[in-house]
């Protein structure tokens, strides 16, 4: 069964920006800083709730300098946050004190607050009756904080292709519709949703700075993800193989609108090479890259968490 949302990985240009803005602003909690797997001379950052539990996560691969990618179909075009009901003019003020600009308006009942961070990224704010537990720490009211992603919303030229893959091959259910808006759901409450935006004629997105790399969607363990590797090649796909990323396991796939999926397994989590209490605090690289540590602390560019501690 898929669970729900896992996490949303970006791109940023800027390392330091992004944890200034994401922990800073937002309140997230910097739950792991590693490097990007397939290009370990680059940093791969990681934000989410106390423990960077499975659909509280974001990442970024730092690409510094990074030229402005063009949002647009066969992406994720919209990233968005659970925050609690009446909490939507506490953002609005945070956000504009930032100088970052807002929108607001209503979606399927629902108040939405829409801004983006440095690089452009587009990201939401939705009032929801999420009952999960924020981080703590981050400098933001609990009554207010974030609870975790809420969902995502893809960009496609044509719907149908995509809604038969989430409804028939990974069992969503179409909940609703308004305007060119498509939400379909999982079984879960929170964390669950995937809106599918049809916009026939418009630009195919580019990769670059301040875009969706791609959505990891959630699954229990490693037999199931084997199952729906299976089904999803049966299907046609093009899979990955099984991609150990040390806190989870993953395949990919790049469903026929164009968008970049992902399905993770819940385990091992982030407390797997680092005590729970301190992750996010240090330099985690995966075994075998261990061995290049000091060339890469000397290339890698020094980051800072919100309180200005140095990240050995």
């Amino acid at each position: 069964m898929i669970l729900g949302i896992h996490h949303v990985t970006a791109i940023t240009s800027d390392g330091q920006k992004s944890i200034d803005f994401y922990a800073g602003l937002l309140g997230l909690r910097v739950v792991k800083v590693t490097v990007n797997f397939d290009d370990p001379g680059s940093y791969h950052l990681y934000f989410g709730d106390a423990s960077g539990s499975p659909g509280s996560i974001v990442t970024f691969f730092v690409w510094p300098g990074a030229h402005r990618g063009r949002v647009g179909n066969g992406q994720v075009v919209a990233t968005t946050f659970a925050v609690p009901s009446g909490s939507l003019v506490y953002w609005m003020d945070r956000l504009q004190h930032a100088s970052v600009v807002t929108t607001s308006s209503t979606r399927f009942g629902k108040g939405v607050l829409r801004f983006a961070d440095f690089d452009g990224l587009i990201l939401e704010l939705i009032e929801s009756g999420d009952t999960r537990h924020p981080w703590s720490k981050g400098g933001v009211d609990e009554a207010r904080a974030i609870r975790g992603i809420d969902g995502v919303t893809l960009g496609v030229e044509a719907s149908e292709h995509t809604a038969r893959l989430l409804t028939e091959t990974l069992a969503f259910k179409a909940s609703d519709v308004e305007s060119n808006r498509s939400r379909f759901e999982t079984a879960g409450s929170n964390g669950n949703r995937i809106d599918v935006l049809c916009q026939p004629g418009a630009s195919h997105g580019a990769m670059g700075a301040g875009v969706v790399h791609h959505v990891a969607i959630r699954v229990a363990d490693d037999p199931t993800e084997l199952s729906w590797r299976h089904t999803l090649t049966s299907e046609g796909y093009n899979v990955s193989p099984v991609m150990d990323r040390t806190y989870f396991h993953s395949i990919y796939f790049r469903e026929k609108g164009g968008v970049l999926f992902e399905i993770a397994t819940d385990q091992p989590g982030m407390s797997v090479d680092e005590p729970s209490e301190s992750i996010g605090t240090s330099l985690r690289l995966p075994p075998g890259v261990e061995k290049f540590r000091a060339e890469l602390k000397g290339h890698l560019p020094q980051l800072k968490l919100p309180g200005g501690e140095v990240i050995p």
